[in-house]
Formats: structure tokens, C-alpha cells, sequence
């Protein structure tokens, strides 16, 4: 069997692939730096100079790494793991800057006096929500899902990864156009699109990283030594191809001016609306649910060293996961001028999708049949089982809010802030922190990680920081809304809006509180992970069984 320390007996080469890289990051310096020298946009020409100062780094490290492929000093491996190792580090350190930002934030709503700077737009907390939200989603998730797709396609391919350097481009043009995301925020650019914020220019630049990640995915599976796919590369495929999709009809614009930041919507209206819920849900559903099931599907099994309950189940799992998804948006517009049976379609999609979520729960939580003890000796395991339950709970409370009557209760309120944190911190969250704990042994050849006592303390203190936080948005939620329509004898409103936000003040403490515990074991996750790299065995566990440390398995 192939490992990723065997030495591939074709030499390494300078192809294709680095004169095509190297043609297209100097074309588009040479584009940006035109763009910046010609526009009167000046935040535009902030965003031109950061594509330079990217483009300018991406050659760098073309020239350097092709310098030492001519001079013999990179192995060429059965596998590509250095870009899962830059992955796995690059996800650890957007999980700390999202979580980060999204207790400043919290603390803003808890203490919006003290906290607030009217002179520094940049710290707004209109500018850092949207912020907080694509640095946990796109950054943080969506590097964890580039990352643990490279990993995942290679082992059960048995294949390295397709474009020789192609994929250096997927994983540093992602991180620009993360970098871009995030300083249009603060410097006010944006399009106004939930989940979409980044202008014109910035869609056009993920399209081509997409593409790019696309072909390479494909090619990989494309060049399989394992004739059969497994299931969680059918999930990658369809996070990737949906996502492809919604972004590009999503963010289909007008611009201005070629030389400006702003542009108009092709859609207007109704249509807008529905559009970008369209999107929104779907971006949950494909970029936060299609391909974190890949993690579960390939994590779990890996772990607790069982196979898949039922590989069947997986099958069904998929592809009416896959069919009902994209109907259920329209259910974020009850109550809106989208006609009715629009409305209608997306709750009864909704409701359906109990079956395939609750489905693919089962066959997670089922995988460790025979193995349910590795759940009191082994924290990593205990944080993957726990990811699902938190999915299942999050997939039955999304089609209950769905529902027309639930909606008029839950919808603009906290209750729905509460149901998307659960999801987002619950499953995304520790899905990909147990994807870490098993990949970094594994990637640096560690026998186990520098400590499991600091995952146990990670498990405990991120769980009671998420039930703190989804407790106090599922009653402040309720309780928002229920004051919103209550009236008085004479039939006008009972309570102003003003009250109703002082209210919910020491829940929104409470929010805040349970933020910053999940923080705390961000931090600690990265502690563990640095001390692992190093190769460092924390003195009361050196004589660690490896079997629960994450020793490197066979492949």
C-alpha cells in the first residue's frame, strides 16, 4: 500500500503547469497594476494593491519551489501533503481570527455604549459582522473543506493530486480572495449580498480559483487507481459543483466602471429576493452541509476504525440530500411578496429534508458499532460523534422553522441566530477540529498528538461555550418575538422596540460569555496542534497508546 513518505521513482520536473501559473500571476499583476494606476476609486485602488502584493508573493514562491525541484531538493511522494500541511495550519489560524472576531462583536450587541467608536468606521459592527460570518464560513470552513478535500481524494483514489502545481493555485488564490473579502468589509466595499458581500472583481477572481479546483478534483478522481469512488468524494464533487453554481448566478452584476469597486445586481425586486435566499440557503446546504458530510464520511469511519454503517444508506443519504436541498430556499421569505406557492414549495422541501439528514446521522452515529467504548478513551472520537449529533439537531430544527406558523414566531429574531450558530459551531466546528486532530499526526508523522488531556479540556470548554450560546439565543429568540406581537386592550403594540432590546441585555452576556469559551478552545486547539508539529509528547502521556493518539494509519 502507497504512503505519503514513498518516494515516487519519476523524478520531479518543471512542467506545464509552472510556465502556465507564472504566465497568468504576471498577466494579472500586470492588469492590476494598470487598474490601479488608472482608477479614481481609491478604495479600488487599495484592492488593486493587494492583488499585487498577492499576485507579487504567488511568483516568489513559484520561483523558489521551481528553483529546488531543478536542484533535486523536493521529494517527489506518492502523495502531495505539503498542501494539506499549509492547509491544516492555514485552518487553524482563520479558525482563531473568526471566532476572534465574532466574540468582539458579541461584546459590541452586550455593551454597544462602551464598545462603540463612532470616528473608526473600520470597527463597526456593521462592517464586522459580515466580517465574523465569511471568516468562520469561507475562511476558516472553507479552507478546512479545500484542505480535507486534497487529503481525502488522494487516500481513496489512491492517486496524487491531478495539475502538479495547480493545486498551489487552488489553495494561495483562496486565500487572496479571503484577504480581499475581508478588507472590503472594513473599507465599506460591499454588494450587500448575505453570505456574498465581495464586489465584482473579487467574484470573478474566486470563479477562476474554482474552475481550477474543480478540474483538479476531477482529474484526481479522473487518474484513480481504486475503481470504485467513495462516498464522501460523491460530497466534495457536489459541494463543488453547487457552489460553483449559486455563486456564479448569485453575483451575476453590472459594474459601474471597469475601474471602480461598485456595481448593480442583474436581478431587481422579488426576483432579487428570491435569488439571494436561493443562494443563502443553498450555501448552507452545499458549502456547510455537502461538504462537511465528506469529513464525517471519511473522519469517522478512519477513527474509530470501522467502516461506514451502511454504505447504502450513504448512497440514499446523498442524492436526496442532494435533490431536496435545492428547493428549501424560498423559506426564508414567508410573509414576503414572493407568491405564496413559492413560499409553500420551499417549507415542503424543508420538511423532506428530515429524512435524508436524519438519515445520514444515523449512519454516522452508527459507524461505531462495536466501537462505542473509543468514546471514553478517546476525546477526538467523542468530538467527531458529537458534530453529528449537533447536524441532527440542527437539520430537525431548520425544517421546523420552516414552517409557515413557526416562522411568523421565529423569523428576524435571535432564534434563528441561535439555530445557525448550533450548526455552525456544533457541526461545522467540531467536525473540522476532529478533522485536525487526526490530520496533523498523520501529516507530520507524529505518533500522537502532544496531548489528549488539552482535547478533552478543548471538547468540554467549546461544548458548555455553544450550549451557553444557543440557550440564550433559542429564549431571548422566543421572547423577542413574542413581545413583537403582543398588544395591549386598545389593539396598539405593548412594547417598543428599544424594550425588547433591553430585555434580552444579560442574555446577550451570556452570549458573549459562551463566545469566549468557544475562543478558549480554539486556542487551546492550536497550542496542541504547534506542540504536535514540534513533536513534543506532554510528559504524563508519552506512554500514549497510539491507536488513540492518531498514529499514522495505513493506507
Amino acid at each position: 500500500m502507497s504512503t505519503s513518505t514513498e518516494v515516487n521513482p519519476e523524478k520531479p520536473r518543471v512542467g506545464f503547469d509552472a510556465f502556465l501559473l507564472s504566465a497568468l500571476w504576471l498577466a494579472g499583476l500586470v492588469t492590476v497594476l494598470w487598474g490601479a494606476a488608472k482608477t479614481d476609486d481609491p478604495l479600488f485602488a487599495v484592492h488593486m494593491g493587494i492583488f499585487a502584493l498577492g499576485f507579487t508573493a504567488m511568483l516568489i514562491w513559484l520561483l523558489r519551489r521551481t528553483g529546488r525541484i531543478m536542484g533535486g531538493t523536493i521529494r517527489q511522494t506518492a502523495y502531495e501533503d505539503d498542501i494539506v500541511r499549509v492547509g491544516t495550519i492555514l485552518t487553524v489560524f482563520w479558525a482563531v481570527i473568526g471566532l476572534t472576531v465574532g466574540v468582539v462583536i458579541a461584546a459590541q450587541l452586550a455593551f454597544p455604549t462602551t464598545l462603540s467608536f463612532p470616528d473608526i468606521p473600520y470597527l463597526s459592527y456593521g462592517r464586522l459582522r459580515p466580517l465574523h460570518t465569511s471568516a468562520v464560513i469561507f475562511a476558516f470552513g472553507g479552507t478546512a473543506l479545500l484542505t480535507t478535500s486534497f487529503y481525502v481524494v488522494q487516500r481513496t483514489t489512491k492517486a496524487r493530486l491531478a495539475g502538479g502545481l495547480l493545486p498551489w493555485f487552488v489553495m494561495w488564490g483562496y486565500q487572496l480572495f479571503i484577504v480581499l473579502a475581508a478588507t472590503g468589509y472594513v473599507l465599506g466595499i460591499t454588494q450587500s449580498r448575505e453570505y456574498a458581500e465581495p464586489e465584482w472583481y473579487v467574484d470573478l477572481w474566486l470563479t477562476l480559483v474554482w474552475v481550477v479546483y474543480l478540474l483538479v478534483f476531477l482529474g484526481t478522481i479522473w487518474k484513480r487507481k481504486e475503481p470504485h469512488i467513495y462516498v464522501a468524494n460523491w460530497f466534495y464533487l457536489a459541494f463543488i459543483v453547487t457552489i460553483a453554481m449559486l455563486h456564479i448566478v448569485n453575483n451575476l452584476a453590472m459594474p459601474v466602471s471597469f475601474l471602480g469597486t461598485k456595481s448593480y445586481s442583474a436581478f431587481s425586486g422579488v426576483q432579487d429576493a428570491l435569488t439571494q435566499w436561493w443562494y443563502g440557503h443553498n450555501a448552507v446546504g452545499f458549502f456547510l452541509t455537502a461538504g462537511f458530510l465528506a469529513m464525517m464520511y471519511y473522519f469517522v469511519p478512519k477513527r474509530a476504525e470501522r467502516p461506514v454503517y451502511s454504505y447504502r444508506l450513504s448512497i440514499v443519504h446523498f442524492w436526496t440530500l442532494i435533490f431536496l436541498y435545492i428547493w428549501a430556499g424560498p423559506h426564508h421569505l414567508h410573509y414576503t411578496a414572493l407568491p405564496q406557492w413559492a413560499q409553500t414549495l420551499g417549507m415542503t422541501f424543508s420538511l423532506m429534508l428530515w429524512m435524508p439528514s436524519w438519515g445520514g446521522m444515523i449512519n454516522g452515529l452508527m459507524t461505531l458499532s462495536g466501537a462505542w467504548d473509543k468514546l471514553r478513551t478517546d476525546p477526538v472520537i467523542r468530538m467527531l460523534v458529537v458534530s453529528v449529533a449537533f447536524y441532527g439537531m440542527s437539520t430537525f430544527e431548520g425544517p421546523l422553522m420552516s414552517v409557515r406558523e413557526v416562522n411568523s414566531l421565529s423569523h428576524y429574531t435571535d432564534w434563528t441566530v441561535g439555530h445557525v450558530h448550533s450548526g455552525a459551531l456544533g457541526w461545522v466546528g467540531f467536525v473540522s477540529f476532529g478533522a485536525i486532530y487526526c490530520l496533523v499526526p498523520w501529516l507530520w508523522g507524529r505518533k500522537q498528538l502532544y496531548s489528549l488531556a488539552l482535547v478533552e479540556w478543548h471538547f468540554w470548554i467549546a461544548t458548555i461555550g455553544i450550549l451557553l450560546y444557543i440557550t440564550a439565543m433559542w429564549v431571548t429568540g422566543i421572547q423577542e418575538g413574542l413581545m413583537w406581537r403582543s398588544y395591549d386592550e386598545s389593539g396598539f403594540l405593548q412594547y417598543t422596540f428599544v424594550e425588547t432590546v433591553e430585555a434580552k441585555h444579560w442574555l446577550y452576556i451570556v452570549r458573549m460569555l459562551g463566545g469566549v469559551l468557544f475562543l478558549l478552545g480554539a486556542l487551546i486547539m492550536a497550542y496542541n496542534v504547534w506542540r504536535t508539529i514540534r513533536g513534543d509528547v506532554h510528559e504524563s502521556e508519552s506512554a500514549g497508546k497510539p491507536a488513540l493518539a492518531g498514529a499514522q494509519p495505513a493506507e
